[in-house]
């Protein structure tokens, strides 16, 4: 592992400050409910997005502006998705306008999110009346990243930051993100946002392989409830103040960086998805010895993914049969007779399935290692080499208290 992590957030990196305030799109004044985060210079800067048909404003007007590769800022809301409006384009180029000139840069060098209901108008006003504020506030400390990082959680119950540092052409960089979510949560994009910094100098068509690259074995394979969002977006900025000889190609300095930023990315997945709404148990499948590297991942994702397993887990049900169900129903090339099964977690290891047919274990001690917090779901598959994990958590009573009076 050429990495390691340190403390810190999206202001780890050189150059890059951040602020989180409430400006009164949320009602509750308790809540910080817009977020920014800015680069001292110009940055190079790759994102990816939701699949859905049905994308945010926000999305539309940050890919237009990355079409060039740079940005310098990033203003994100909570409280409002700014998704399905009529006049949402023009809120979210509002928005930008706002920060550009507030900070002294250009409009089209601002990335913009939004999170929350998904159908009601965003009022500009707290926005533009908050802007002085919330670039006052910007902070290189480790606070200014935390109070970002606060600032776009709607139902998540716990802020989400990591930062790691690794060594790159003899200079030390760091890599420092913030998400959010907690529900509507699906592969391929889920209803997160995710806002990452780097002091790298890598050039803009490097950086979006690269999150591409980190995004397809980490966001991707997260699901909390099957529910694909209309606003995700994972968005990475590099500000090249470490100093390194620019990365332009895929050489061992780009190896490092990428499993740097994949670092961060599966960390964030991780607590993405052990705080799914009213999930008591963070969730993963460890698929080993596939044919194929996307057997592995169908494979993995169909477990993650399964409602049944995913109640049997938050009832500590060694129920193993629903693993086999799922792989069963893929859609990947598996052969289920020589499937094995075993559920793990810090109070130890069982064997529940072997060749494919249930074995003898005691459910006593079965019971044990599923009422943890933090369960592994292991399948090895005997059939090749390729490795894939998902993300996800277990299902409860919860989940749909929440979802059924989200919006009034």
């Amino acid at each position: 592992m050429a990495y390691q992590f340190i403390e810190g957030s999206v202001t780890a990196a050189k150059g890059f400050q951040a602020s989180g305030i409430h400006c009164g799109i949320r009602k509750n004044k308790s809540k910080r409910d817009i977020a920014l985060i800015y680069s001292e210079v110009k940055c190079t800067a790759g994102a990816v997005y939701t699949t859905n048909l049905v994308q945010s404003s926000p999305i539309t007007v940050t890919k237009k502006h990355l079409s060039d590769g740079y940005a310098q800022a990033v203003i994100v809301n909570s409280g409002n998705a700014n998704a399905c409006n009529a006049d949402g384009i023009e809120k979210a180029e509002m928005m930008c306008r706002l920060t550009a000139e507030k900070l002294g840069i250009s409009a089209e060098d601002v990335i913009v999110g939004s999170t929350g209901v998904i159908g009601q108008i965003l009022p500009i006003e707290p926005i533009a009346n908050g802007m002085t504020q919330l670039a006052g506030e910007l902070s290189d400390s480790p606070e200014g990243g935390t109070n970002a990082a606060e600032a776009i959680m709607t139902t998540d119950t716990v802020k989400k930051e990591v930062a790691v540092e690794t060594e790159i052409d003899g200079k030390m960089i760091k890599i420092g993100g913030i998400s959010k979510g907690s529900g509507m949560i699906h592969p391929n994009m889920a209803t997160m946002l995710c806002f990452i910094t780097t002091d790298a100098a890598i050039s803009a068509e490097m950086i979006q392989k690269a999150v591409k690259t980190a995004a397809d074995c980490t966001f991707n394979m997260v699901s909390v409830d099957g529910d694909t969002s209309t606003n995700d977006t994972l968005a990475v900025m590099a500000s090249g103040l470490a100093g390194n000889t620019e990365i332009t190609c895929e050489n061992e300095d780009y190896g490092k960086f990428v499993e740097a930023l994949t670092a961060v990315c599966r960390e964030l997945s991780k607590l993405m998805a052990k705080d799914g709404e009213g999930a008591t148990k963070l969730l993963v499948c460890k698929v080993n010895g596939a044919k194929t590297d996307k057997d592995a991942k169908g494979i993995a994702k169909s477990v993650i993914c399964s409602s049944l397993l995913k109640a049997a887990m938050f009832g500590a049900d060694a129920n193993w049969g629903r693993v086999l169900c799922a792989i069963g129903y893929s859609g990947c090339d598996v052969d289920v007779n020589k499937v094995d099964v075993s559920f793990a977690s810090k109070a130890g290891k069982i064997d529940v399935c072997k060749n494919g047919a249930g074995i003898d274990f005691s459910e006593e001690t079965a019971k044990k290692i599923l009422v943890e917090d933090e369960i592994d779901i292991l399948v090895e598959l005997n059939s090749g080499e390729s490795y894939a994990e998902a993300y996800g958590c277990d299902l409860t009573y919860e989940y749909v208290k929440i979802n059924g009076d989200y919006r009034t």
